[in-house]
């Protein structure tokens, strides 16, 4: 399918009305040739947006959903293309092109007959890869637009033109009035990219994320970018598991951005104290899955620090493996950044990927529920200390299974008589 060969799209346009027009980044992505196996077209109409999109997914038996009655802003959703349908803003479609954020934005195509209005120079911009604000308005209007620019130039591949860049420093404040929950979309956007990377300077400088990231400073972008090369590292020594890094133990519902590699350039954005940091997460509204994650690498500080003065014993792997879990991979890349030697975190990574490594992947040996059905006591600080001694023995290797756990707890602790084992 291709946005601008209507003939190719799963739904006939006889049924839009003739001044109908795409616009948006699908426009801008065909004149730039980025091709999308999926497509996402928005199409603005004359009048009745939200019927005439009703209508065609009840022609088409396709998915169908108002996004926003007040503006007729509704969704169709086929097997490979997402439509927007919206109501014009003013009576042309210059009107509206005028209205939207950048040059390179406010392109259309009109699918009837195949022609791109332009009114505004974003063929002559794209061209010059420059992202060019409409209008110093239009961005005050919409401050998010203020981080979009920065997120949509490290995604094109653009500079950004003087004017803009001076209006958004003039509109930083403004950012502050938009729901932190689509702030956090285009910071995570940023983060997830070495290109996103090149940017955070020039948002620190201008002060957007001030507000809610007080302790992101030139610091924080020099680690972040010694992150991506830590990350070109990993990809050079470990070429068929470093596609791990873009993973998350769980899937990230649509339009989120979630992997090892985001969390930990979020980790170098907070506060090094923990309950400052979780602060400061909770307020960019990240899920608690996700910050208790990040707060796990900032918890890892102490070990990295370990590790950059050699390698750790294997009690201290053993206990830093469980306290980060899955997130060693972002761990590794924190180490990295902060000067700890590929060859001494290498055993460890070797350890990490094996699922059966005994340390990177320790079970717990014994239960307290088995500790008190097996040493016939009741229940209280006993249990919690016995098992912890046999957590810290496991560490050691001088255990590794939960018959040599019991005999290793008769061994130490003599006044305690093992009846009936059921191990």
């Amino acid at each position: 399918m291709s946005p601008f060969v209507p003939e190719t799209w799963p739904f006939s346009i006889e049924a839009l009305p003739d001044a109908s027009y795409l616009v948006g980044g699908s426009v801008r992505d065909q004149l730039l040739q980025r091709r999308s196996d999926y497509l996402d077209l928005d199409l603005v109409l004359p009048h009745h947006a939200i019927e005439t999109a009703s209508a065609l997914a009840q022609q088409y038996g396709a998915g169908f959903v108002v996004l926003d009655e007040a503006r007729q802003i509704a969704r169709v959703v086929f097997g490979q293309m997402t439509v927007d349908f919206a109501q014009q803003q003013g009576d042309r479609i210059e009107d509206d092109l005028q209205r939207r954020d950048f040059t390179v934005n406010a392109i259309a195509f009109h699918p009837h007959s195949k022609t791109v209005i332009d009114p505004l120079g974003g063929q002559a911009d794209l061209d010059a890869k420059t992202l060019r604000m409409v209008s110093y308005q239009n961005l005050a209007d919409d401050p998010l637009r203020l981080m979009r620019a920065y997120r949509q130039a490290a995604q094109l591949g653009f500079t950004l033109e003087s004017d803009t860049q001076a209006a958004i420093r003039q509109l930083a404040p403004k950012l502050q009035q938009i729901s932190m929950e689509r702030v956090r979309s285009e910071l995570d956007a940023l983060l997830s990219s070495s290109a996103g990377s090149a940017w955070l300077s020039s948002i620190w400088r201008n002060r957007l994320l001030a507000f809610c990231l007080p302790q992101f400073d030139c610091k924080s972008i020099e680690l972040i970018g010694a992150i991506d090369d830590a990350i070109a590292q990993l990809q050079t020594a470990y070429p068929a598991d470093a596609k791990r890094l873009n993973g998350w133990r769980q899937p990230a519902p649509p339009g989120c951005y979630r992997s090892w590699i985001k969390a930990a350039k979020l980790s170098c954005l907070l506060s090094s104290d923990v309950d400052s940091a979780a602060q400061e997460l909770a307020q960019l509204k990240y899920s608690r899955a996700e910050a208790k994650i990040v707060l796990k690498l900032i918890q890892a500080a102490p070990a990295i620090e370990q590790l950059r003065s050699g390698s750790m014993d294997r009690a201290g792997q053993f206990f830093l493996f469980k306290r980060v879990g899955d997130a060693f991979l972002s761990v590794a890349l924190l180490a990295l950044a902060q000067g700890v030697e590929l060859s001494v975190l290498k055993p460890m990574i070797d350890r990490f990927l094996d699922p059966e490594d005994a340390i990177a992947h320790a079970q717990p040996l014994l239960s307290g529920k088995l500790l008190m059905r097996q040493l016939a006591i009741a229940p209280g600080p006993q249990i919690g200390k016995l098992l912890a001694a046999v957590e810290q023995a496991q560490a050691e290797g001088k255990i590794s299974t939960q018959a040599d756990a019991i005999a290793w707890i008769k061994q130490h602790n003599h006044g305690i008589e093992i009846q009936n084992p059921k191990i």
